[in-house]
Protein backbone atom coordinates (compact mmCIF):
# COMPACT_ATOMS: atom_id res chain seq x y z
CA UNK A 1 0.00 0.00 0.00
CA UNK A 2 1.38 3.40 -0.97
CA UNK A 3 1.52 6.02 1.76
CA UNK A 4 -0.17 9.22 0.68
CA UNK A 5 2.14 12.22 0.81
CA UNK A 6 5.35 10.21 1.02
CA UNK A 7 7.73 9.62 -1.83
CA UNK A 8 9.53 6.30 -1.92
CA UNK A 9 12.80 8.12 -1.22
CA UNK A 10 11.37 9.85 1.85
CA UNK A 11 9.96 6.55 3.09
CA UNK A 12 13.42 4.96 2.88
CA UNK A 13 15.07 8.05 4.39
CA UNK A 14 12.81 7.76 7.43
CA UNK A 15 13.43 4.02 7.72
CA UNK A 16 17.21 4.49 7.67
CA UNK A 17 16.93 7.31 10.23
CA UNK A 18 14.96 4.99 12.49
CA UNK A 19 17.79 2.46 12.22
CA UNK A 20 20.32 5.19 13.05
CA UNK A 21 18.23 6.26 16.04
CA UNK A 22 18.08 2.68 17.31
CA UNK A 23 21.82 2.24 16.74
CA UNK A 24 22.48 5.38 18.79
CA UNK A 25 20.86 3.69 21.78
CA UNK A 26 23.93 1.41 21.94
CA UNK A 27 26.06 4.40 22.97
CA UNK A 28 27.35 4.50 26.54
CA UNK A 29 27.28 8.31 26.48
CA UNK A 30 24.82 9.86 28.92
CA UNK A 31 24.51 13.38 27.47
CA UNK A 32 23.62 12.45 23.90
CA UNK A 33 23.15 9.12 22.16
CA UNK A 34 23.86 9.65 18.48
CA UNK A 35 23.64 6.99 15.78
CA UNK A 36 24.80 6.95 12.17
CA UNK A 37 24.23 4.67 9.18
CA UNK A 38 26.02 4.91 5.82
CA UNK A 39 24.05 3.64 2.83
CA UNK A 40 25.37 3.09 -0.69
CA UNK A 41 23.49 1.54 -3.60
CA UNK A 42 20.56 0.80 -1.26
CA UNK A 43 22.76 -1.21 1.12
CA UNK A 44 23.93 -0.33 4.61
CA UNK A 45 27.73 -0.37 4.38
CA UNK A 46 28.52 0.96 7.85
CA UNK A 47 27.12 2.07 11.17
CA UNK A 48 28.38 3.92 14.19
CA UNK A 49 27.46 5.57 17.44
CA UNK A 50 29.23 8.07 19.65
CA UNK A 51 31.61 6.57 22.15
CA UNK A 52 35.14 6.14 23.39
CA UNK A 53 37.89 4.65 21.20
CA UNK A 54 38.57 0.91 21.34
CA UNK A 55 40.38 -0.10 24.49
CA UNK A 56 39.13 2.84 26.56
CA UNK A 57 36.61 2.67 29.39
CA UNK A 58 33.05 3.09 28.07
CA UNK A 59 32.53 6.33 29.97
CA UNK A 60 32.02 9.37 27.74
CA UNK A 61 31.61 12.09 30.37
CA UNK A 62 34.04 13.46 32.94
CA UNK A 63 33.22 14.15 36.60
CA UNK A 64 31.61 17.47 35.61
CA UNK A 65 29.27 15.78 33.13
CA UNK A 66 31.14 17.16 30.11
CA UNK A 67 32.01 14.97 27.15
CA UNK A 68 35.62 13.82 27.20
CA UNK A 69 37.69 15.29 24.35
CA UNK A 70 38.56 11.90 22.84
CA UNK A 71 35.00 10.62 22.41
CA UNK A 72 34.36 9.78 18.77
CA UNK A 73 31.21 11.04 17.11
CA UNK A 74 28.84 8.56 15.47
CA UNK A 75 29.60 9.65 11.91
CA UNK A 76 33.35 9.49 12.51
CA UNK A 77 33.00 5.92 13.81
CA UNK A 78 30.92 4.93 10.77
CA UNK A 79 33.38 6.52 8.31
CA UNK A 80 36.35 4.89 10.06
CA UNK A 81 34.66 1.48 9.78
CA UNK A 82 34.37 1.97 6.02
CA UNK A 83 38.03 3.00 5.84
CA UNK A 84 38.99 -0.34 7.43
CA UNK A 85 36.83 -2.32 4.96
CA UNK A 86 36.75 -2.95 1.22
CA UNK A 87 33.88 -0.46 0.85
CA UNK A 88 33.98 3.21 -0.13
CA UNK A 89 31.88 6.17 1.01
CA UNK A 90 32.03 7.80 -2.44
CA UNK A 91 28.48 8.76 -3.49
CA UNK A 92 27.00 7.32 -0.28
CA UNK A 93 24.33 8.78 2.00
CA UNK A 94 24.94 9.36 5.70
CA UNK A 95 21.91 9.04 7.98
CA UNK A 96 22.55 10.57 11.38
CA UNK A 97 20.38 11.44 14.34
CA UNK A 98 22.09 14.79 14.93
CA UNK A 99 23.57 17.18 12.38
CA UNK A 100 27.37 16.96 12.16
CA UNK A 101 29.83 19.24 13.90
CA UNK A 102 32.50 21.17 11.99
CA UNK A 103 35.18 18.51 12.47
CA UNK A 104 32.98 15.65 11.33
CA UNK A 105 31.75 17.69 8.36
CA UNK A 106 35.31 17.76 7.04
CA UNK A 107 35.49 13.96 7.34
CA UNK A 108 32.13 13.58 5.60
CA UNK A 109 33.21 15.75 2.68
CA UNK A 110 36.64 14.15 2.33
CA UNK A 111 35.17 10.63 2.48
CA UNK A 112 33.08 11.30 -0.63
CA UNK A 113 29.65 11.18 1.00
CA UNK A 114 27.32 13.21 -1.21
CA UNK A 115 24.13 13.28 0.86
CA UNK A 116 23.41 13.74 4.57
CA UNK A 117 20.00 13.09 6.13
CA UNK A 118 19.64 14.08 9.77
CA UNK A 119 16.99 14.38 12.51
CA UNK A 120 17.95 17.03 15.05
CA UNK A 121 20.21 20.07 14.99
CA UNK A 122 23.60 20.19 16.66
CA UNK A 123 24.19 23.37 18.69
CA UNK A 124 26.50 24.75 15.97
CA UNK A 125 25.17 24.80 12.40
CA UNK A 126 28.56 25.52 10.80
CA UNK A 127 29.02 21.85 9.91
CA UNK A 128 25.87 21.92 7.78
CA UNK A 129 26.85 25.26 6.24
CA UNK A 130 30.25 23.82 5.29
CA UNK A 131 28.72 20.71 3.71
CA UNK A 132 26.26 22.80 1.70
CA UNK A 133 29.16 24.92 0.40
CA UNK A 134 30.95 21.69 -0.53
CA UNK A 135 27.96 20.59 -2.62
CA UNK A 136 26.70 17.88 -0.27
CA UNK A 137 22.92 17.47 -0.38
CA UNK A 138 21.43 18.11 3.07
CA UNK A 139 18.02 16.77 4.14
CA UNK A 140 16.47 17.52 7.55
CA UNK A 141 13.71 15.15 8.66
CA UNK A 142 12.58 15.81 12.22
CA UNK A 143 9.41 13.71 12.25
CA UNK A 144 9.81 9.99 11.60
CA UNK A 145 6.11 9.12 11.93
Amino acid sequence: MKEIGFSKKEKYDKAYLRIAREWGQLSYCQRKKVGAIIVKDKMIISDGYNGTPSGFENCCEDDNGLTKWYVLHAEANAILKVAKSTQSCVNATLYITMSPCKECSKLIHQSGITRVVYMSDYKDKEGIVFLEKAGVEIVHISDLD
